[in-house]
């Protein structure tokens, strides 16, 4: 057995910065090629394939039908683009199929058949049609990045580079691909002319830079706003991430101010998102990002239906702040997102699911308050709904093994568990941890049963999840939901913000961004629902993704363990599915039900060594030896 190759690049221990991946030790060599401009050689055919493609303007996306028959008068709609790698809406004849807002991605080493509807770096990054391209990111590898753009016009693309690094000396700044010589961004960056490397304002030492971003302006006059979860390095991208792609806006055909748009668009519509971002953007310094945020400004945003939650670092003193002038950050922002609407099936009992890649130091006292602020909705105050029931998704090391890069992953994957106030963080944590795979105690489990089982597979277990998602199901069977929070902020009171102090303060300390979707946003008149989906993004007329099998035709990666509900749950959601205009599909990235912890079970902890080897044979020796 040989140990996993660890080129050590640690930054402060530090509690405040140990939800992100500043003390994740670098594991992985890019295989990314990495010739210098002055290397690569120059073509002699002068054919270029994919400068062949069409540079017209992309298809406006088809109208969506209006909600009353025989509505023909279209022209008052106005039709918004859509990206062409996006999928096609179906229109089926009993409702409106909308595939899911939010997208997996491209794992590989998975089957073709578990990568439908997946978005790669390189579906992202490689049209030739782009001109400038701005990233944000925490760790990022220059090389691996341009390798992402079209070959043809790699040269040509303005490429600037954001980062959280200010010290000469922070490992973050090392081009972290190639480890053994310790190249930095900057110098990884001067290898070629089109890039730029702007550093993130950053007034604390234990701020972080950890948002995880890509806008693209592009040469037929239209951009586009990427949100995602991974960092811009090899490892990241074979494991499970989210992607969200805003629509191609177009260039605006009416001047207009932040001041007109601010009281006329509701949360969740395109000029609130335009106004989040722009401020989100401002945060950084007009040296920094101000020819972005004047850029951006001139693009219409009428098609983007989704709300903007990011965190800024710094205190924001919520007395003193309007949201309806000035975005709020961290969880009062989300906060305020749920102000905006109510659960779909208010009386049941919801279930709120915190799926991320790292935990930091939390205590039960800030945890139940996050809890409580995750139960809001418009009518909270006047008729709360049930208390819900909160999981927490959570690899173990078992599931680091198997996963397909092995303990590789499990660099980027941290809850510490080693120290007495982390056993005790663990206490209180323990109970609603569930498995990210879980399937091989489902099928210990599955063995004891011999009713019918209702299996909804996700098909991402062997990807290690690097994913941060916050779903609020509208019941315990999980059938339909609520919201969706897709972001790069982990389960922190740095990422979120800490309570509110004596002065009406909330205090955060690091730069994140993700976004927010409900189902009314789609339902135009009419009614909405947003239902998980597995294994493709646009959900079936009838409930998706179940599967009823014997105990005794079971196959080994079959998984449940949740006794409620029944074939009677399923019936009722396809008499009710009758009632909906609309549905709009949620990609799933864990299998459902979910599986929880067994007593003596244990999450996996980075720092902690593992001796039994990966399913490539290596042992991991834990952060700290040799």
């Amino acid at each position: 057995m040989e140990h996993v190759s660890i080129k050590r690049q640690r930054v402060s221990a530090d509690l405040s910065q140990e939800d992100h991946e500043s003390d994740c030790e670098i594991i992985e060599v890019s295989t990314a090629s990495k010739p210098s401009k002055k290397q690569r050689p120059a073509s002699t055919t002068s054919v270029y394939s994919s400068l062949r493609t069409s540079i017209s303007p992309p298809p406006i996306r088809q109208t969506l039908p209006e909600p009353h028959e025989g509505h023909t008068d279209k022209g008052k709609r106005k039709a918004a683009s859509r990206s062409p790698t996006l999928p096609q809406l179906p229109i089926s004849s009993t409702s409106r199929l909308i595939p899911s807002p939010m997208q997996l991605s491209t794992v590989n080493g998975l089957a073709d058949s578990t990568n439908v509807d997946t978005v790669s770096l390189r579906d992202i990054l490689g049209d030739p049609l782009i001109k400038e391209c701005w990233l944000f990111n925490y760790l990022i590898d220059v090389d691996f990045i341009m390798s992402q753009l079209d070959e043809d016009t790699r040269d040509l693309v303005q490429v600037k580079i954001v980062h959280g690094s200010w010290k000469e000396e922070d490992v973050n700044r090392i081009n972290i691909a190639r480890p053994l010589d310790l190249i930095r961004i900057q110098e990884a960056a001067k290898r070629y002319d089109n890039v730029q490397v702007i550093t993130a304002y950053m007034a604390e030492m234990y701020w972080t830079h950890h948002s995880k971003m890509i806008i693209l302006f592009r040469h037929d006059d239209t951009a586009q706003i990427n949100i995602v979860t991974g960092n811009f390095i090899v490892r990241d991208w074979s494991m499970c991430q989210a992607v969200w792609r805003s629509p191609l806006l177009p260039l605006q055909t009416f001047p207009s101010t932040l001041q007109d748009i601010v009281g006329l668009f509701p949360m969740g519509g395109g000029y609130r998102f335009k106004r989040d971002i722009l401020q989100y953007l401002n945060s950084y310094g007009q040296r920094r990002t101000g020819p972005l945020t004047a850029e951006l400004k001139k693009y219409e945003f009428f098609s983007i239906r989704a709300a903007l939650v990011a965190s800024v670092p710094g205190k924001q003193n919520l007395s003193d702040t309007d949201p309806d002038q000035e975005t709020l950050w961290g969880w009062p922002g989300l906060k305020h997102v749920f102000r905006s609407f109510n659960p779909q099936i208010p009386k049941l009992k919801p279930h709120i699911v915190t799926q991320c890649s790292s935990v930091a130091s939390i205590s039960k006292k800030w945890m139940e308050h996050f809890q409580n602020m995750l139960r809001y909705h418009k009518s909270f105050q006047s008729s709360p709904s049930p208390m819900p029931r909160f999981s927490l998704i959570f690899p173990t090391a078992d599931e680091i093994r198997r996963s397909v890069d092995g303990y590789g992953s499990g660099g980027s994957i941290h809850m510490k568990t080693q120290t007495s106030a982390q056993r005790k963080q663990l206490e209180f944590l323990k109970p609603m941890l569930c498995h990210w795979a879980g399937d091989e105690r489902a099928n210990a489990a599955i063995a004891k049963r011999s009713e019918k089982v209702q299996v909804r597979q996700a098909q991402r277990r062997r990807a290690a999840p690097h994913i941060k998602t916050y779903i609020r199901f509208s019941d315990e069977n999980m059938t339909t939901v609520d919201w969706a929070l897709m972001t790069s902020a982990n389960l922190s009171k740095q990422a979120w913000g800490e309570e509110v102090n004596g002065k009406g303060e909330v205090r955060i300390c690091s730069y994140e961004i993700g976004v927010v979707v409900w189902p009314a946003l789609w339902d135009d008149g009419g009614e909405a629902e947003m239902v998980p989906v597995f294994g493709k993004d646009t959900p079936d007329d009838d409930y998706d993704g179940v599967e009823e099998k014997e105990e005794s035709g079971m196959d080994e990666d079959v998984e449940t363990t949740d006794d409620e509900g029944g074939e009677g749950v399923f019936a009722n959601r396809k008499e009710q599915n009758r009632q909906y205009r609309t549905r709009v599909g949620l990609r799933m990235p864990y299998d459902l039900p979910l599986v929880p912890y067994a007593d003596d079970e244990m999450p996996w902890c980075a720092a902690a060594p593992c001796s039994e080897p990966d399913w490539m044979g290596r042992t991991w020796p834990g952060f700290g030896n040799s």
